[in-house]
């Protein structure tokens, strides 16, 4: 019988494993406990007996994955680490440091089929979908290979999020539970390209997480240039949908929007947006594109920028441009695991 990775497990499931061995369900608390700080072995666990240490040896393994690259921004000591999990699969997480703390972006999927046109992540399609102890794996790894402690994640790595919804579920009770690594679901952002029916269902499932919404299009002709899914769906109805988000959980939402030179950045783009997003409850996030080779998609001028923020403010409209972080490194989303 294969062993199974028990970071997949949460606490309940864990307590129907040590039962079945014989054991008190306490114990499951003390293994959920020690995964939860990073322990890379059984035989770590000290306060577990000897006989079910050896049982779980037997039978499951601790999935944390190992850094196949690392690269450190000279900058700003942004962190991203290429790892490698148990059956060779790939994916990138980023360790940022903010005034309020540590962050780290973590990935979903193994690779992506979303086929964003400025977007590395997608380029060679997806391989298969993290399971949620592959998604908790990239924090508690990255704890261990900087030393420092993470107090905010964002799922906005390599992967769409929502189309791997039931591990990402998975992944947020995990990170949340109180028992384990105990992270505030407020201090949760997910991203997603816009997969509109799980933008209810999240608005319902997790009301306290926060919600970023790639927009990156002032309309829907744009967006379906440069984003497969707005065929699917419309920017109306991507916008109905975030709207009655907004209203449902009384939260803000984000909208991340990459500056892209000549495609969306134009003055006309800008009020476009602005008459979208006037008078509810939404941020908007500037980013500066990261370029990807072979897309032939470049950054918006910094000029284009300050103008496109003051287009937005002057209609209302929350905005702020995204600190650029380890532009000295493959920055973009997915280049480290391409190149």
């Amino acid at each position: 019988m294969d062993k199974r990775n028990i970071l997949d497990c949460d606490l309940e499931s864990l307590i129907e494993v040590v039962c079945s061995y014989g054991e008190k369900k306490f114990r499951a608390g003390q293994i959920f406990g020690w995964l939860a700080r990073g322990t890379e072995s059984f035989d770590k666990m000290g306060n577990v007996p000897k006989a079910l240490r050896e049982k779980l040896e037997e039978n499951w393994y601790i999935g944390l994955p190992e850094v196949v690259v690392a690269q450190k921004s000279a900058e700003d000591g942004t962190q991203k680490v290429l790892f490698q999990f148990r059956d060779g699969a790939r994916v990138e997480s980023v360790f940022m440091k903010y005034h309020y703390g540590n962050s780290i972006c973590i990935s979903s999927q193994v690779g992506c089929r979303m086929g964003c046109a400025f977007c590395a992540s997608t380029k060679k399609g997806l391989d298969r979908s993290l399971t949620g102890g592959e998604m908790l794996s990239q924090v508690l790894a990255m704890e261990k290979f900087t030393g420092e402690k993470i107090g905010h994640v964002v799922v906005m790595g390599i992967g769409e999020p929502f189309d791997n919804y039931e591990n990402l579920s998975a992944f947020i009770r995990l990170i949340n539970n109180p028992k384990g690594f105990g992270l505030g679901m407020r201090n949760i952002t997910v991203s997603t390209c816009g997969l509109v029916p799980y933008i209810t269902r999240f608005g319902k499932d997790f009301s306290q997480v926060n919600l970023a919404v790639s927009l990156h299009a002032p309309n829907g002709e744009i967006r379906q240039r440069t984003m497969p899914v707005a065929r699917r769906y419309g920017y109306e109805e991507l916008m109905d949908a975030c709207r009655r988000y907004t209203e449902d959980t009384g939260r803000r939402i984000t909208f991340e929007y990459a500056m892209i030179r000549g495609v969306n950045d134009r003055m006309e783009n800008g009020l476009e947006l602005a008459g979208h997003l006037e008078g509810w409850l939404t941020h908007v996030n500037l980013i500066p594109l990261n370029p990807v080779e072979g897309t032939g998609m470049n950054a918006s001028y910094r000029d284009s920028i300050l103008r496109f923020k003051e287009i937005l403010e002057k209609k209302g409209v929350t905005v702020t441009i995204r600190r650029t972080l380890g532009s000295d490194i493959d920055g973009a989303c997915g280049q480290l695991r391409l190149r």
